[in-house]
């Protein structure tokens, strides 16, 4: 079964977590710490990326260690053309599709398609948009940002990423947000939309991943929340209770 698969088969009777490992934050060590606790509290996939400067080499090291703890399956989650590995299941063919660099849009897209084909990864194609505060991923993506609250804009994107294809629609105020995409967005979206929805940034426990879910969101991600956290098996779990 295909990992994209895989997730509309889970959807059928739950919402999904999943859990995004950025390998520039920790030791490849940790990273694989991280990925038990996050398995043993529930987590239904990993993500590994998030930042541009993530490199092919540590990519494949942390996806090793992590396999030696859990059987989930690893999707990257690209900050660059160069973000690729052949040890991952699958990986987000993705559009940042409210960006104002032409890099973000389409170039990575195109600079890595003839790798990808070679390698045969799985790609996921998904239209990934930028919300306030946006934080770093908002910056490096020269993204216009769409205010948290402008439900018209974004059910417009969303609309547009349907029309396209894609097979997946991520909403994201950045990692480390001190706030989620509103739930007045996300449910107008969900109401509009049918695509699977996904919604990361600023869900950092129990209340704010039930709003997200409740708003209408399938999958959630969280990432920063669980790097920094001291015990990450009972953060996790205390999110992951709002399913």
């Amino acid at each position: 079964m295909s990992v994209y698969s895989e997730i509309l088969e889970k959807l059928k009777s739950k919402k999904v977590h999943m859990t995004l490992i950025d390998p520039a934050s920790q030791n490849v060590e940790k990273a694989a710490s991280i990925a038990q606790k996050a398995d043993k509290a529930g987590t239904d996939f990993f993500m590994i990326g998030g930042s541009t400067k993530v490199y092919p080499a540590l990519i494949d090291k942390t996806i090793e260690e992590i396999k030696k703890v859990t059987d989930k399956k690893i999707i990257i989650f690209p900050g660059s053309s160069e973000s690729i590995s052949k040890k991952a299941d699958a990986i987000y063919y993705m559009m940042l599709m409210n960006s104002q660099s032409n890099e973000f849009l389409i170039g990575h897209q195109v600079r890595s398609s003839i790798i990808l084909k070679k390698l045969g990864i799985e790609t996921i194609s998904m239209g990934y948009l930028i919300f306030d505060p946006g934080m770093t991923v908002g910056r490096v993506g020269n993204a216009m940002l769409i205010k948290r609250d402008d439900e018209m804009t974004a059910l417009s994107y969303a609309l547009a990423a349907e029309m396209f294809g894609f097979k997946l629609l991520y909403l994201e105020s950045g990692s480390g947000s001190p706030t989620h995409v509103s739930e007045n967005v996300i449910s107008r979206i969900k109401r509009e939309v049918k695509i699977p929805l996904i919604v990361g940034g600023g869900i950092r426990d129990y209340e704010s991943a039930h709003d997200v879910l409740s708003a209408g969101a399938d999958i959630i991600v969280t990432g920063t929340v669980i790097e920094k956290s001291v015990d990450v098996y009972q953060t996790l779990k205390e999110i992951i209770n709002a399913f």
